[in-house]
């Protein structure tokens, strides 16, 4: 048994020597914890707890290895994924428990390139993002400092049509004033002439002349027996 594992370490050392793992984008390497395994399925699923774990997505190719023995790996496949963990389909389960101990607890180091790939087309995005942030900010300055002016203008016509009002007002008063004043002389005149008139009423009163010196004497009330005295 040892000589197969010495044997299988050589043939994967020797492998990965001649894979490129030099050249692999360091995006693309995280690690988590086996936290379930489904021996018949070939399942295992890991807790990353990692903030770029939201660009590794169902179907990404992985793979992943012992801290001490980084040049023995396993290959795998996301089949599902939640906010802290993540399911992978392991094709050769049991060829792989030859180089890679897995066990619940276990730590291990992943890597994948579609993990990287995926980071790399997120942040052209987030790039494009933040241009746009840029762009629409300026916009947004700009436009707040045109609600600014608003304000600004508000309040300079409130003002202009507070002097307005005001000198209004005091023109308002002052002919209301001016009324007043020649109401108080018409009233004068309409009580003096008031009072003339009544004088003349008194004396013509006074000096009434009636048309005849006789007055008809209206003591029974059949006036065919009236009769002027």
């Amino acid at each position: 048994m040892k000589l197969i594992l010495g044997v299988s370490i050589f043939i994967f050392g020797i492998l990965a020597s001649h894979s490129g793992f030099a050249k692999e984008d360091t995006a693309g390497i995280f690690s988590g914890r086996v936290s379930k395994i489904n021996v018949e399925g070939g399942l295992v699923r890991v807790r990353a707890q990692f903030d770029n774990v939201r660009y590794l997505n169902k179907r990404d190719k992985v793979s992943f290895w012992d801290v001490h023995h980084p040049l023995i790996r396993c290959n795998a496949y996301v089949v599902g994924k939640s906010n802290e963990y993540f399911m992978m389909r392991v094709p050769d389960y049991k060829s792989c428990l030859i180089g890679v101990t897995l066990g619940l607890g276990r730590y291990l180091q992943f890597y994948s390139q579609d993990l990287a790939n995926n980071i790399a087309m997120g942040r052209e995005l987030v790039d494009i993002l933040l241009k746009k942030r840029v762009a629409i900010q300026g916009k947004v300055s700009r436009n707040q400092k045109e609600l600014d002016s608003f304000t600004e203008k508000v309040n300079a016509v409130n003002e202009r049509y507070k002097l307005l009002r005001e000198k209004l007002e005091a023109e308002w008063r002052e002919e209301l004033g001016l009324i007043e004043d020649d109401r108080l002389v018409a009233l004068r005149n309409f009580k003096d002439l008031q009072m003339r008139l009544d004088e003349i009423d008194l004396k013509l009163q006074k000096y009434k002349i009636e048309d005849e010196n006789l007055v008809t004497d209206r003591w029974s009330l059949d006036p065919r027996l009236f009769y002027k005295k």
